[in-house]
This record gives structure tokens, C-alpha cells and sequence, in this order.
């Protein structure tokens, strides 16, 4: 139990997850007053830093589907025992740049794997049941988002421009699955624009 927030932020690549998530710390730290963390997956610790190297580089071409999701889960592990939970029993905020739902729509869904039971499971596993309390989903055509990328693209920003299509298909599903979770915002549109679409659902989270 925590007396926290969490909120997650998902997307395809390109889709401004990192631009929101720093106007959001702001506007709560500074307008609201509170205590708020940011963090991202995978990254967010120094394990989690290690795993990153590795998921990302393209030299890492042979990993299988499986090895690859398990890795994303023993970053996440390490991350919400280390300091999502601690930050949440403290009454903070937490803003997460990519979560479980990100495991499962790019190792599973974008994959073509119909059912998500185990994967779901594993999840579970790794976070001990965490769900957020507000996913905002920056939904953006693959194609703009990819071309919004600048320098060398990383292993999976390299993958195929169908693989990104079925990305954004997988958010959609789980969006449509979670609809009092996961809120759908249109990343099309300028930051500023972004900024107060989110705002707005988070504010009801607080409220």
C-alpha cells in the first residue's frame, strides 16, 4: 500500500514521451507544490542503466524475443523495488517514461502474439502487482514519429517501419482494453498542445 501517484508514459518513438514528461515534473513541482520523481525504463537505476546498454545496442541483434522481454523485466524489477516504490510510500508523484505496457505491445502484440496471459504474468512478477494510476498515451503516426529522430537510431528504433505500424496498433488495443487507465492523447499536435491534454487527466488523478 502507498499513499503515492504513478503515472506512466507510453508511445512509439518520437512521440515527445520525453518532452511531457519533464513539462509535467514542472508544472507539479512548481504550480502544484509537490514532490515529484521522473524516471524511465529501461534506465532508471544503475542496474537498469546496464541493462539499457545492452537492449539498445545494434551489435545486440541476436537476441531472441523472449530474452529480450525478460531483460526489460529484470530492469523493471530493480526499478520499481529501488525507486518507484519508495518514492510512492513517501507520498510522491512518480512519472515514468515507459512501463508494462510497453513490454507488452513491443515484445508481444507488435510481435503478432494474440494472447498477452503470460507475458501479463511476468509483469505482474517483476512490478509485485504495481499498476499505474494514470498511462498517457501519446498516440503518433510511426512515420513522423521516426523521422522526428535525430542521430544514429538505436537497435529498436532501427527495427522496420511495419514493426512501428503494429507498435502503435498494440497501444491502441491495450488502450481500448484500459480505457479508465490509459487516456489516448494525439502527439500530432505541438508540446504545448500535448502539455494541457495531459495536464487535464492528471489533475483528475489528483483530484
Amino acid at each position: 500500500m502507498h499513499a503515492g501517484i504513478l503515472i506512466t508514459l507510453e508511445g512509439g518513438e518520437g512521440a515527445g514521451k520525453s518532452t511531457l514528461a519533464k513539462k509535467l515534473s514542472e508544472f507539479l513541482m512548481k504550480e502544484k507544490n509537490l514532490f515529484v520523481v521522473t524516471s524511465r525504463e529501461p534506465g532508471g537505476t544503475e542496474l537498469g542503466k546496464r541493462i539499457r546498454s545492452i537492449l539498445l545496442e545494434k551489435e545486440m541483434a541476436f537476441l531472441t524475443p523472449r530474452s529480450e522481454f525478460l531483460l526489460f523485466q529484470a530492469d523493471r524489477a530493480e526499478h520499481v523495488e529501488t525507486l518507484i516504490l519508495p518514492a510512492l510510500e513517501q507520498d510522491m508523484i512518480v512519472i515514468v517514461d515507459r512501463f508494462t505496457d510497453s513490454s507488452l505491445v513491443y515484445q508481444a502484440l507488435a510481435l503478432g502474439i494474440s494472447s498477452t496471459d503470460e507475458y501479463e504474468r511476468v509483469c505482474d512478477f517483476a512490478t509485485g502487482g504495481l499498476v499505474p494510476n494514470l498511462t498517457l498515451y501519446l498516440d503518433l503516426d510511426p512515420e513522423i514519429g521516426l523521422a522526428r529522430l535525430s542521430g544514429p537510431k538505436d537497435r529498436i528504433e532501427s527495427h522496420h517501419l511495419d514493426f512501428h505500424k503494429q507498435v502503435r496498433a498494440g497501444f491502441q488495443e491495450l488502450q481500448k482494453r484500459h480505457p479508465h487507465r490509459i487516456k489516448q492523447i494525439d502527439a500530432n499536435c505541438d508540446p504545448d498542445s500535448v502539455f494541457e491534454e495531459a495536464k487535464k487527466w492528471v489533475l483528475q488523478v489528483l483530484a
